[in-house]
């Protein structure tokens, strides 16, 4: 469809995704008609997603955008509410937020989010310095999503960047492990097809047969949660080759001799055993990585969310250390880029506020907390925002249950009407990231990006950043922090004098420019070479002594976990949502699928497109089954993200999940490690959805 006076201009994706592209947004009559890639960023070089190119304009224009306050007038998880003005919604807010402080003093009260927008300012900036000020709980959210993965390479390098994805194209083997690249890492993809052009090899290792696996010349469909064994049996064997780096590891690595002394016990035969691979492809995995000059890893999270997800990470990672694979481009771990930008977090969120003795709780708990009362001072007051729980949380019948107490007063922020919304009592309009200006750093790249509002608000809809300015006032807080405008939050967000920076200040960084994150000295970052392991000892440290001391996982190791089912079920990425953002979209209304082996499908008499339900102490699903060999037998996948209305049982497969069973290491969800069993639905899919979803909003 034409459109007359039709405004492209400059943007950036906030999503929570390593590639942070730029895009060129479509404006007519102040309404966003079209999403696509620039070429701004380098690195993204006008390729994006297809979910950000389809699906953001309904989601900013369509009817599921929240327009204006409101307030719940139904029951918890039910479609009433009244609109409210901002003034009623905020003294409000002020008026129960005191009254639950008032009776169990200012930690009662906690912000629940975590990375919906991941612009400077959407994320964490305002709202930070109110929360602070006020003395709330505060909450670590690593453990959701990303934690382990981050402990793991921080307990190796230190917050040192890793490897910019770019330098893979230098390599001549390339090993993705846990990365589901085409529908989590798009750019990554184009890459790998630059070094194959020049002759690299690509090995995957992953539950899933994923696009880019389909694409390796060496593919092995690991048994989910096994890969420490397979990373420590690879060790030993490089070992035993006598094709150990000694120089080396005797220049860059500390904990060699306690790191061998875990790998030694495992035998690739055990490995094969263990972790369901074929002998002949670890053999072959062990040469390639022998033989390699510059050996390019990439590891996804997908390998965090298991009970020896750190343990796995981290040997996985040691054995480039073993192997000498740092010091020039193309030899490296793509992880961490994001290490390199100069963020003031301190300045921008105003942690000295913090009052000295204030508790932090792990965000995998806050379903618990929330609906046990197991901790005092209880939880009365919960702000969500940047965040959809119902959909993203393990175990998630308990945390619906958990937001439907009256004891607890919460109030939602957010652009759309979730799931999570809908159990709020307060509901405040936020600003889409295409209203409000914002600064973009990445975890996927190191190229630094501005983006300013291409739109005007959408009804009353407010920025993150002036709705926490608003609830400042309506607190009685009067320090000048809260008066800060959005381009002093930029200013605070980096450090100016940096000399990457060019000059500019962060709130002036020009849009049409994405500024590159290298060494000071303007070098490209390279593992020891331009960039030193920040670690106590300088070295790529194997043994880690803070983990050692926090959870006793100084070393590398693998505990399997009873399976209680036939089934484990792993739920990654979807190409339709970004986690849950999309999810409501129509594109995601329907009965979502879950691939299962052809040999299960028959023992258990399940045809394509039929429905089964999925289940276990925890909840029940309803999907649709499709049948491949892209998984094995007793491995079923379907992807995460889905919202409630695409299940005729009114859940998803995070009610599946056990929210109790913690990773080894930083007490991550461990949502792969899910049993379940399976059976045919006995029901006709549309007429159960339309009575769930009729239901649903009742």
């Amino acid at each position: 469809m034409a459109h007359n006076n039709t405004v492209v201009k400059p943007s950036v994706c906030p999503l929570d995704c390593p590639d942070t592209c730029s895009l060129q947004v479509s404006v007519a009559a102040g309404e966003i008609i079209k999403v696509g890639g620039s070429r701004v960023n380098p690195y993204t070089a006008g390729a994006i997603c297809e979910k950000v190119a389809k699906y953001y304009p309904e989601f900013v224009h369509g009817e599921l955008r929240l327009r204006q306050p409101l307030r719940r007038s139904g029951p918890p998880g039910s479609d009433e509410f009244e609109a409210i003005s901002w003034d009623e919604a905020l003294a409000l807010i002020a008026a129960r937020t005191q009254q639950a402080i008032a009776a169990h003093g200012p930690q009662t009260v906690l912000p629940f989010n975590y990375a919906g927008p991941h612009g400077q300012l959407a994320v964490g900036s305002m709202d930070r310095r109110f929360f602070h000020r006020l003395g709330a709980s505060l909450l670590d959210r690593g453990p959701l999503c990303g934690g382990v993965r981050g402990a793991a390479y921080t307990s190796l390098f230190g917050d040192a960047p890793g490897m910019p994805p770019e330098q893979a194209a230098d390599a001549d083997l390339i090993a993705v492990w846990g990365n589901n690249v085409t529908v989590s890492n798009l750019h990554l993809a184009r890459v790998i097809k630059q070094a194959r052009e020049r002759g690299a090899r690509l090995i995957v290792v992953d539950p899933k047969r994923t696009r880019i696996a389909e694409q390796a010349q060496l593919y092995l469909q690991i048994e989910p949660g096994t890969d420490v064994v397979l990373a420590l049996a690879v060790a030993a064997e490089i070992e035993k080759r006598d094709k150990l780096d000694r120089a080396f590891i005797d220049a860059w690595v500390a904990g060699f001799e306690a790191f061998m002394g875990a790998a030694r016990p495992y035998s690739l035969e055990q490995a094969a055993h263990i972790c369901k691979v074929p002998l002949a492809d670890i053999v072959k995995l062990v040469d390639w990585y022998c033989a390699a000059d510059k050996l390019a890893l990439s590891i996804g999270n997908g390998i965090e969310r298991g009970r020896s997800g750190g343990s796995g990470l981290r040997a996985i990672m040691s054995i480039s250390a073993l192997l000498g694979q740092f010091g020039r481009s193309g030899a490296g771990v793509i992880a961490k880029p994001g290490f390199a930008f100069p963020t003031t977090p301190k300045a921008l969120q105003r942690s000295d506020l913090i009052p000295q003795g204030t508790r932090t709780l792990n965000i995998v708990d806050v379903g618990r907390h929330l609906l046990h009362d197991d901790i005092d001072p209880p939880i009365r007051a919960a702000f969500i925002y940047n965040h959809n729980p119902v959909a993203t949380h393990p175990d998630q019948n308990r945390m619906m249950r958990a937001l439907s107490r009256d004891e607890i007063f919460k109030v939602g922020i957010d652009v759309v009407m979730t799931d999570s919304m809908r159990y709020c009592d307060l509901v405040l309009p936020a600003a889409s990231h295409f209203e409000f200006d914002d600064i973009y750093t990445a975890y996927g790249h190191a190229w630094l990006q501005r983006a300013e509002a291409v739109i005007p608000t959408v009804g009353e809809a407010l920025p993150n950043t002036e709705i926490f300015r608003r609830l400042a006032r309506a607190f009685g807080f009067t320090d000048a922090m809260f008066a800060d405008s959005d381009s002093a939050l930029m200013d605070a967000a980096l450090d100016a004098q940096d000399p990457r920076l060019q000059g500019f200040r962060p709130s002036q960084i020009p849009l049409d420019r994405a500024l590159p994150m290298r060494t000071a000295g303007q070098q490209e970052l390279v593992m020891c070479a331009s960039v030193t392991p920040a670690t106590e000892s300088g070295r790529i440290e194997l043994f880690c002594q803070d983990l050692e001391d926090r959870f006793g996982y100084g070393l590398p190791r693998y505990e399997a976990v009873p399976r209680s089912r036939p089934f484990s079920i792993i739920s990654p990425s979807s190409s339709k949502r970004t986690n849950t953002t999309f999810g409501g979209d129509p594109a995601s209304a329907g009965t979502e699928v879950v691939e299962i082996n052809p040999a299960d499908a028959k023992v258990h008499g399940i045809a394509e497109d039929e429905l089964i339900e999925v289940a276990n102490d925890l909840g029940r699903v309803v999907l649709r089954a499709r049948l491949t060999d892209a998984v094995a037998p007793g491995v079923l996948y379907s992807p995460k993200g889905t919202w409630l209305g695409s299940s005729a049982s009114g859940q998803t497969v995070n009610a599946l999940i056990d929210a109790e069973l913690k990773t080894d290491i930083v007490d991550g969800a461990c949502y792969n490690d899910t049993f379940v069993e399976l059976r045919r639905f006995e029901g006709q899919a549309d007429a159960v959805l339309e009575q769930a979803n009729a239901a649903h909003d009742q």
